[in-house]
């Protein structure tokens, strides 16, 4: 079953909070309910979640990232060696801040037992025998990317003098999260990853503090450590990757076309299917696609999550025919170009409207596909 996955019609991963979820998370945050009357809450809305993406024809579940507060961080605070504290002036984005936490090392980087292993036990009780249970997680090159930022890099090089050590510690880190999701029954683990977004910005180096042969190296190593992890995996473990250029309160981070990572990432990165955003102009044509190698699949990520309002059904159908110039068919697939909510504030869309979102990529991928 795992082995489908990319799915014709298929999602990125989080779903926008209800209300009560989000009332019940600041409750905690607040001291007002305990840690276990919260997962009381969160289990009730997860399963909700399941029934209404059962109820949507997917043919993968997830937990909408309902026990999380960012996509990326609580997977990284699970961490030992990684500190955190409320931001001051968050990340930038256009229009507004992002204003999640700062995260950074403190030690030696590690990991026991991650509790989103358990996390995914819940979910996995859900499948059935045409539907598979996801684990969106970052992407290793996304940890480092968190450490070594010019905010971060000064710190991080107190802890680790040298780079290579850093990378050794996330990739070890990562194999046992991996290798304890596999042993709970994974088998479709997504690598979320903005740091591409950031390398494919016309202000790149300007970001990073380096120059171009600095961010040749930025590149080189971001491929390095996702392949490092995804190297010896279990065969029939699906690992893919969603691409993204920032996805806040329907803001974004980053824009420019793939052109500048084509070669390297889309060739050489060792995951089974890339999930792109290709949404708007930010984003760029489908020419880099040429360079996606053939043991690969895509995922055009054409139907966007920032905005209610709905695309044009055959606007979308003929994109997806420009893509084939590229890609054959039979290595295309569809989805919205970003999960709903990201982080737990969302995009700025109702739930009844993402859902209309989901009908309209199912429409599409039914016509296309057959």
């Amino acid at each position: 079953m795992s082995k489908n996955a990319p799915f014709r019609y298929d999602i990125v991963g989080s779903f926008l909070r209800p209300e009560y979820l989000k009332q019940a998370r600041n409750s905690y945050t607040d001291g007002i309910i305990s840690k276990e009357e919260l997962k009381e809450i969160e289990d009730k809305a997860i399963i909700d979640l399941i029934q209404k993406q059962k109820k949507a024809g997917l043919s993968v579940i997830t937990d909408g990232e309902f026990r999380r507060g960012s996509w990326h961080l609580d997977f990284m605070w699970a961490f030992s060696g990684v500190g955190h504290n409320k931001t001051k002036i968050g990340i930038p984005f256009h229009g507004e801040p992002a204003l999640i936490d700062d995260t950074y090392l403190t030690g030696k980087v590690s990991v026991d037992s991650h509790p989103f292993v358990e996390h995914f036990k819940f979910v996995k009780q859900f499948e059935e025998k045409d539907i598979v249970a996801r684990q969106t997680i970052p992407a290793p090159a996304q940890f480092l990317f968190q450490m070594i930022t010019p905010d971060n890099i000064e710190r991080t090089r107190e802890i680790y003098s040298v780079e290579e050590e850093l990378i050794q510690d996330i990739v070890k880190g990562y194999k046992k999260v991996i290798q304890n999701l596999y042993e709970a029954g994974c088998r479709n683990i997504q690598f979320d990853d903005c740091t591409w977004g950031v390398c494919v910005d016309p202000n790149a180096c300007l970001i990073l503090g380096t120059d171009e042969k600095g961010l040749q190296k930025h590149i080189e190593r971001l491929i390095l450590i996702n392949n490092l992890v995804i190297e010896g995996k279990p065969e029939d473990l699906v690992i893919n990757t969603h691409i993204c250029r920032g996805n806040f309160h329907s803001t974004w981070a980053c824009e420019g076309g793939y052109g500048v990572v084509a070669k390297e990432l889309f060739a050489k990165e060792k995951v089974d299917a890339f999930y792109l955003e290709f949404d708007d102009e930010r984003s760029g044509g489908f020419e880099p696609l040429q360079y996606v190698s053939k043991d690969k699949k895509v995922v055009l990520g054409l139907i966007t999550t920032k905005s209610p309002k709905l695309e044009d059904k055959e606007y979308i159908i003929s994109r997806i025919k420009e893509a084939t110039k590229y890609v054959p068919l039979d290595r295309l697939y569809l989805s919205p170009q970003c999960g709903f909510a990201s982080t737990e504030e969302g995009n700025k869309l109702t739930e009844e409207e993402q859902w209309e979102k989901l009908r309209l990529v199912r429409e599409i991928a039914k016509e296309v596909w057959n």
